[in-house]
């Protein structure tokens, strides 16, 4: 299936678009990758993918229009240099509204991964939150670090798992309610902000 996709930033160097959910930044079984479908889209021949999404996360991704561009963000990223702020939305209440979860990463079962107590090379996530109706909150995520499934572990370690996420325990929703919602960042001494509210889900017109 091809995908028309969203461009929330263009620079010489790169480009940054909304990245809808269910779409893999991996080939999968699909005939063609995202990359070449957006270097067709760009009408070039290649770009580079930065950094990643989980195929059910939605948001903003970069990718480098040249090799020189790709390994000065995989520097940039390596260094965290790049902050990243997310939306997620919960069923429950958790023990505190805001805070920092932190822990080392273990995988689980059936392609999960937990949070443990240990503190060799933890995850680090700071979130806050508030309430948007009853049984209904509204998470704002910064993970300081970049570890796979980072945020989806950090929301099951609150007790609140993301709506929609099954893989930990989140209720049945139309969507996984987790989006990449903006990206700071210092590009060759330029101070770049680039903010994309959600567009797909349900819920998400109860935050914007």
């Amino acid at each position: 299936m091809t995908v028309k996709f969203t461009l929330c930033f263009q620079h010489r160097d790169f480009v940054v678009i909304d990245k809808p959910e269910g779409v893999s930044v991996h080939k999968d079984n699909e005939a063609e990758g995202l990359t070449t479908q957006l270097a067709r889209q760009l009408g070039l021949s290649q770009v580079w993918l930065v950094h990643r999404l989980d195929k059910v996360t939605s948001g903003l991704l970069i990718f480098a229009l040249n090799a020189e561009t790709a390994a000065r963000f995989g520097v940039m990223f390596a260094e965290h240099r790049v902050q990243k702020t997310y939306w997620a939305l919960a069923q429950g209440k958790p023990k505190k509204k805001q805070g920092q979860i932190k822990g080392d990463m273990q995988k689980a079962r059936n392609g999960a991964w937990k949070l443990c107590h240990s503190l060799d090379n933890p995850a680090i996530t700071h979130f806050h939150s508030h309430s948007l109706e009853p049984h209904l909150r509204h998470y704002i995520l910064q993970p300081k670090t970049g570890k796979t499934h980072q945020l989806r572990v950090a929301m099951k370690s609150l007790g609140c798992p993301i709506l929609g996420d099954s893989l930990y325990g989140g209720s049945e929703a139309d969507r996984v309610y987790l989006h990449a919602y903006q990206l700071e960042f210092d590009y060759l001494g330029e101070k770049i902000c680039i903010v994309c509210p959600p567009t797909r889900g349900d819920l998400w017109q109860k935050v914007c």
